[in-house]
């Protein structure tokens, strides 16, 4: 952890290219814009640089699972590196893809895991326990492929019939070792691969052409998108498939990052709970809270979801009934609310929420104005918003203010700390 004395000088002073260990860019920095915005006449001040950069291949190749809505590991490497030192507890309420805790992981600190989603815990715990490729690629020929397999769905618009009967077989291999208690981290492994390769826009995808990953398409329109491409699935080795991932994922680990993950997986906690309601966490143990919530009712569970959740024999619309999906801005606040009341609970005195949020229906709600006085009103103080602007190609709006030419992409992080 950083010793920093005053946050508020930290970020203004803030260059990047003084701090090459967050994710050094090697372009030259500008100095911090500041303005503020005011709340019930207290003055809350905004920070806009690039603090961290996006670059894909500065960041570990482990946290390369595809997840919809999801920010890049370097937004919560930033928070971790200057609010928190080994040994640390941080947790992320709204989990996903787990970017947040793996980050954390990787750093060397103690997690915590939370996402009423099943595939979150799926997609996450396995990647704290890096396989030996050998022992996987023994574990993978061992597996029964039955050639006549089916599933019991109609799934022949994105799989060929024997790419198909390897899936069938592996889902059902893994719903036995799962329904016997002896699914392993091998077999917890290969799960987390092949729920992460079911479809996909390349040939490293199990699938014909179709959507990226993060969404799964109905059948019927895949049918309409291989009408358009005039394409027939092709026969895709999954074994062979799984494999490639893997040693993609794990390509530029450290020992040390290694040794990191299967640490903090051996004490993490992983949790399928409400995030207003989280009574199994410890009053006063979290050092810091680094999350993104979900933003009222924009994503549909059971449409990006429903091919991941037949493979793993989850009942996506039990799952659904679970999930919060506020449709107005008023219902989310209530939500969010308690969520902060919880979280102020378990944080420790001196203990941060980084609370990641964005810009709605085209910059006409800015959830960012939204989340300071709920943040307060839990009993937080609000240190700054913090905006992360990197340029990019496109054009785009911060504040509804068009920025430059080429545009920027920005995160948006209320920051709370808790005296």
């Amino acid at each position: 952890m950083r010793k920093i004395r005053d946050i508020s000088l930290f970020l203004r002073d803030f260059s990047l290219n003084e701090n090459l260990d967050l994710f050094a860019s090697g372009q030259s920095s500008s100095a911090t814009a500041i303005d503020s915005i005011a709340f019930n006449g207290a003055k809350v001040t905004r920070y806009i640089n690039e603090f961290w950069t996006s670059k894909q291949r500065q960041a570990s190749s482990i946290q390369e699972i595809s997840y919809r809505a999801c920010f890049k590991p370097q937004l919560p490497h930033f928070f971790i590196d200057f609010l928190t030192q080994e040994d640390d507890v941080v947790y992320d309420p709204f989990s996903g893809r787990g970017t947040t805790v793996i980050e954390a992981g990787l750093m060397g600190r103690n997690v915590i895991a939370n996402d009423i989603n099943p595939l979150s815990r799926i997609l996450t715990k396995p990647r704290f326990f890096v396989p030996d490729i050998g022992e996987l690629k023994k574990r993978l020929a061992e597996m029964p492929i039955r050639t006549k397999t089916k599933a019991n769905l109609d799934l022949s618009m994105f799989y060929h019939r024997d790419t198909e009967a390897e899936i069938a077989s592996l889902k059902e291999y893994l719903r036995q070792k799962h329904e016997n208690g002896n699914e392993d981290q091998l077999d917890s492994w290969i799960r987390m691969v092949a729920t992460n390769r079911l479809t996909g826009h390349s040939k490293g995808f199990f699938s014909v052409y179709t959507l990226p990953p993060n969404q799964a398409v109905s059948p019927e329109s895949q049918m309409e998108i291989n009408k358009k491409l005039k394409q027939k699935p092709e026969y895709r080795d999954t074994r062979n498939l799984i494999l490639l991932k893997t040693r993609d994922l794990l390509r530029n680990l450290t020992e040390k990052q290694i040794g990191n993950l299967e640490r903090a997986g051996g004490k993490a906690r992983f949790f399928e709970l409400d995030a207003r309601e989280t009574k199994r966490i410890r009053r006063g143990s979290v050092q810091l809270t680094v999350t993104s919530p979900p933003f009222l009712d924009i994503v549909d569970y059971h449409q990006d979801n429903w091919l991941r959740c037949w493979f793993n024999s989850i009942d996506d619309e039990k799952v659904a009934k679970k999930i919060t999906m506020s449709k107005t801005l008023e219902e989310w606040s209530v939500v969010m609310l308690d969520v902060f009341r919880e979280l102020r609970r378990i944080t420790k005195e001196g203990g941060w929420v980084a609370f990641e949020v964005g810009e709605l229906r085209n910059g006409k709600i800015r959830l960012d104005e939204h989340v300071v006085p709920l943040g307060i009103e839990a009993g937080f103080r609000c240190e700054g918003i913090v905006i992360n602007s990197q340029q990019f190609t496109k054009t785009s709006n911060i504040w509804g203010i068009k920025n430059n030419q080429r545009g920027t992409n920005t995160n948006r992080i209320v920051l709370f700390h808790k005296d």
